[in-house]
C-alpha cells in the first residue's frame, strides 16, 4: 500500500486526532516524545506493519486493542519507531578522550571497569568502547578488564547486535581500515566482530524511563543521542537514575547536542576540547 493510498483512505490513515493518540501511546510505552509535525515519520515507519496486519489506519490499530493484547505487535511498533542508525566511534572525541585521558588516569587506581551503553542500538557504540579498551591494553603495561553492559528498548535490534555481524556498508561508517583488520573477520558477505572484543559486551533489554536499570554501579556511562527524544521531565528523571547507578567520580558521556537539563548539580562539567564529559559527584 503506497503512502498516497494511505492518505486517501476513507479511514484516514493518520489525522490529527489519531496522531495525538498514537503519540500518547508511544510516550507511555517507550518515553519517546514525538512532538509536533512528525506525522510523516509515523507514516513511513508504520506503513509496512499496518499493511502486514491488514489494518487501514492508525485509529483502527489503536481501537482494535491489537496493541494492548498482542505483545509481539506492540513490540514491533515500538521497534519501528525507536530503531535508529548509528556508526562506529561516533563524533570521535568521546573515544579519544576515553583512551587518551580517562583510562590513563583511572588505571592508576583501578584495573577493572564497568561501562554502560544506555541506548546501544545495533551495537556499534559498546563494541567501539571494547575496542578502545583493547587498544589501551596493547599500549600499556597495566592491563585493564572491562565489563560493558549494552541496553536498548528493542529486542530485534538487541538480537542483531549480539550477533556482532555487519554488512560492508555498516563497517564503512566510522570504522578505519586498520580497526576493521584488527577487530573483524570476514563471515560470508559480512564482517564479524572478533571474540575478544565481543566477549566484553553483554546485551539486555532496558527501558530508560523505568526507575531501576541495573544492580551494577558503573564507572563510565555512554548515554548519547537518545535524550533528545524525551520530554524535559523525563530527561531529568533519566539523568538522576543514571547518576544513582554510577560510582562516585564516574564519567558520563552525552550526545553533542544534549545536556544535563536540571540535573547539573549531580555532576562536574569537564571540557574535552571539543565536547564535554560529566563527572559524577
Amino acid at each position: 500500500m503506497s503512502i498516497d493510498k494511505l492518505h486517501s483512505s476513507n479511514n484516514d490513515f493518520l489525522n490529527e486526532s489519531s496522531f495525538s493518540d498514537f503519540s500518547d501511546f508511544l510516550k507511555k510505552e517507550s518515553g519517546i516524545d514525538l512532538g509536533k509535525n512528525k506525522q510523516y515519520l509515523v507514516v513511513t515507519r508504520l506503513k509496512k506493519i499496518l499493511a502486514d496486519e491488514g489494518i487501514q489506519s492508525i485509529k483502527e490499530l489503536l481501537e482494535k486493542k491489537h496493541v494492548l493484547h498482542n505483545h509481539q505487535l506492540k513490540e514491533r511498533i515500538i521497534d519501528a519507531m525507536t530503531t535508529n542508525e548509528t556508526l562506529w566511534f561516533r563524533d570521535g572525541y568521546p573515544y579519544d578522550y576515553l583512551k587518551g585521558v580517562l583510562l590513563p588516569e583511572m588505571s592508576k587506581i583501578k584495573s577493572s571497569f564497568t561501562v554502560w551503553s544506555c541506548a546501544c542500538s545495533s551495537g556499534q557504540e559498546p563494541y567501539s568502547v571494547s575496542m578502545v579498551f583493547n587498544e589501551f591494553n596493547q599500549l600499556s603495561t597495566k592491563k585493564l578488564n572491562v565489563n560493558i553492559t549494552a541496553t536498548d528498548l528493542s529486542n530485534v535490534i538487541l538480537n542483531n547486535a549480539k550477533k556482532g555481524e555487519y554488512d560492508k556498508l555498516s563497517v564503512a561508517r566510522g570504522l578505519s581500515s586498520d580497526r576493521l583488520r584488527k577487530f573483524f573477520q570476514e563471515s560470508g558477505d559480512k564482517w564479524a566482530i572478533k571474540n575478544h572484543i565481543k566477549e566484553c559486551v553483554s546485551f539486555k533489554k532496558a527501558n530508560l524511563k523505568d526507575d531501576h536499570f541495573s544492580s551494577l554501579k558503573y564507572d563510565i556511562v555512554f548515554c548519547r543521542n537518545v535524550l533528545i527524544y524525551f520530554s524535559k521531565d523525563l530527561k531529568n528523571k533519566i539523568i538522576k537514575n543514571i547518576h544513582k547507578n554510577m560510582n562516585k567520580g564516574g564519567y558520563l558521556f552525552l550526545g553533542a547536542s544534549e545536556s544535563l537539563a536540571d540535573a547539573g548539580d549531580l555532576f562536574d562539567l569537564i571540557h574535552t576540547s571539543p565536547g564535554v564529559v560529566y563527572r559524577a559527584k
